[in-house]
């Protein structure tokens, strides 16, 4: 099969021919066609861009795992958080300007406390569905470690730095929590409960917390209970509007719920309810747990997950209006009040300058001297394991020793690892393997409950190509590969191209390529899976087997989707 590999942009291939010779020239290079190394570094995704640019865009306008997504409005700008469980850098930070175009512009935490707890893979533990507010000229933001309590962090930039998470409540099973400053100055909390920790599940509960914001002050109150019409009631998001507290909770579960607004004049209630959205006669499930907005221009708008299996929790945005003191989110074809998603829309209106279009980044040059924002780690990292050279141009991973009782790679923290980018689309890595010792790997990964990935195995002194898979990944399955493919002698040294194309489905094929035009598949389809309470991810490791006093490396010159 013959295909052409993906290429970069003059520039950047100008750049890192300049800087590999010495020269300096590349910054006027760079500047004679056009555009600086950070600017083509950070152009438009070639896989999904839902800024139609005619005025409309077209939902998801996240098509990428940011699930559990909350959004918060300050002046004109819009910031979005969203879970990221075990992954760090922890608790994302996207920020628009028009709630279409999104880009990553920082992070929580590198690390996630406790340490020693999170250095090795915790899968779906850590940040479940956080809530970001601003007040009194600060960002807070509140999440759930469901085993620990609940934290919060604040900060003046929503960039960062952001300060250590204080522990507002101890406890297990208290998830999504999400603040309230009454206009009196008191504050509240309201959360859910996991049934897998606190052993009940579908009810919700207010508490008094100090006006700081760092702790709480009185008993939880019960609020509601859903089991009755709204079973796996969770996610809560507390607001209050024409003296009306509103609290914004999906139920139904994730596949297949809706959206629910309790509404009282009275913080702990008795609580009205209404379901405000649901799918409707639409192809978009479950849509419901998110968060309301407003623009500068006043209008109201929701943006909210869709479940969509491997491809993770994608995010919608919905137009959003109010009848009767109720929110109606979406179109509502039949005027009974509940509303359904749409599809395609008008961009929310601003009294600002238009935002160009941006999408969050995805592949990546590696021209800097630090990770960007889209790459997360399994697991705590170490320093290690991966060394940035920016003006060289590639990420050098080092191969870590696997973990003591290894069965797979579930159980490993050095996954370098993004989120899937769009339904349809093809990673195409560039690397140079330079292993010290026998059985040293690396290997372009696609993620998952279930599990496959094309590698590089340096074996009896030899170079050998291989797909893995693994099955049921996370009850410690053995992988199974196909036979070894040898890698010339004369290529010893020289570059590889790994590459996964995925098409509708999530179904997924490897190949390689010695000269990066003509690729050879290798192994047969691989169907991705989600992982837990994530979707899929993809990206790179490097292992090794053996115990010695040094370590080979890979240069991975760049990872490229398209």
């Amino acid at each position: 099969m013959k295909t052409a590999c993906a290429r970069p942009s003059q520039p950047v291939v100008l750049a890192k021919a300049l800087r590999r010779s010495g020269l300096l020239l590349v910054l006027l290079v760079l500047s004679l066609l056009g555009g600086s190394a950070k600017a083509q570094d950070s152009s438009l995704s070639k896989v999904w861009v839902p800024d139609l640019g005619n005025g409309t865009y077209k939902n998801p306008v996240l098509y990428a795992d940011y699930s559990d997504p909350d959004v918060v409005r300050v002046g004109d700008d819009f910031y979005l958080i969203s879970s990221s469980f075990n992954a760090v850098p922890g608790l994302q930070i996207l920020h628009s300007k028009d709630l279409v175009n999104w880009s990553i512009i920082g992070a929580v935490f590198e690390q996630q406390p406790p340490l020693a707890r999170y250095a090795l893979p915790q899968h779906g533990n850590g940040v479940w569905a956080p809530a970001i507010r601003y007040h009194r000229k600060e960002f807070y933001i509140y999440y759930p470690d469901p085993d620990l309590g609940i934290f919060v962090t604040k900060a003046k930039n929503p960039a960062g730095p952001w300060s250590t998470p204080v522990c507002v409540k101890q406890a297990s099973g208290w998830i999504d929590p999400c603040p309230l400053w009454d206009e009196d100055g008191k504050a509240y909390l309201v959360h859910g409960f996991a049934g897998s920790r606190a052993g009940i599940k579908t009810i919700l509960a207010v508490s008094p917390m100090a006006p700081d914001g760092l702790s709480l002050t009185g008993p939880d109150a019960l609020v509601f209970d859903g089991h009755r019409n709204h079973p796996t009631l969770e996610g809560p998001k507390f607001y209050k509007r024409n003296g009306y507290y509103y609290i914004f909770a999906p139920a139904g579960g994730v596949p297949t719920g809706w959206q629910l607004v309790l509404r009282s004049k009275n913080v702990y209630g008795p609580y009205e309810e209404k379901i405000v959205m649901d799918q409707g006669k639409t192809p978009i499930n479950g849509p419901h747990q998110g968060a309301w907005v407003d623009t500068n221009a006043g209008e109201d708008w929701f943006l909210h997950f869709q479940d969509q299996g491997p491809y993770g929790r994608v995010v919608h945005l919905q137009p959003m209006v109010w009848k009767n003191d109720w929110p109606v989110v979406g179109e509502d074809p039949d005027g009974d009040g509940k509303g359904q998603p749409v599809l395609t829309y008008r961009k929310p209106k601003s009294k600002g300058k238009e935002q160009p279009r941006v999408t969050p980044a995805t592949s990546d040059e590696f021209n800097s001297r630090t990770l960007w924002l889209q790459w997360q780690w399994h697991a705590n990292p170490q320093d290690y394991w991966a060394y940035l050279n920016g003006p060289e141009g590639y990420l050098r991973l080092y191969s870590v020793m696997l973990p003591e009782g290894f069965k797979n790679l579930w159980q490993v923290p050095n996954l370098l690892l993004q989120k899937l980018p769009a339904e349809v689309f093809t990673v195409t890595t560039k690397l140079t393997f330079m292993p010290r010792l026998e059985g040293e790997r690396v290997g372009l990964l696609m993620m998952g409950l279930n599990y496959a990935y094309l590698s590089i195995t340096n074996q009896g002194g030899k170079l050998q190509l291989s797909q893995s898979t693994c099955l049921d990944a996370d009850k410690l399955s053995a992988e199974t590969s196909t036979s070894p493919v040898e890698v010339p002698a004369s290529y010893a040294g020289k570059p590889l191209y790994l590459r996964v194309a995925t098409k509708a489905g999530a179904k997924c094929q490897f190949s390689y390529s010695l000269d990066g035009q003509t690729f050879q598949p290798l192994g047969t389809e691989f169907q991705a899976r989600e992982g837990k309470w994530i979707g899929a991810k993809v990206g790179l490791f490097s292992t090794r087997t053996a115990k010695f006093n040094d370590a080979g490396n890979t240069d991975i010159d760049w990872f490229r989707i398209e």
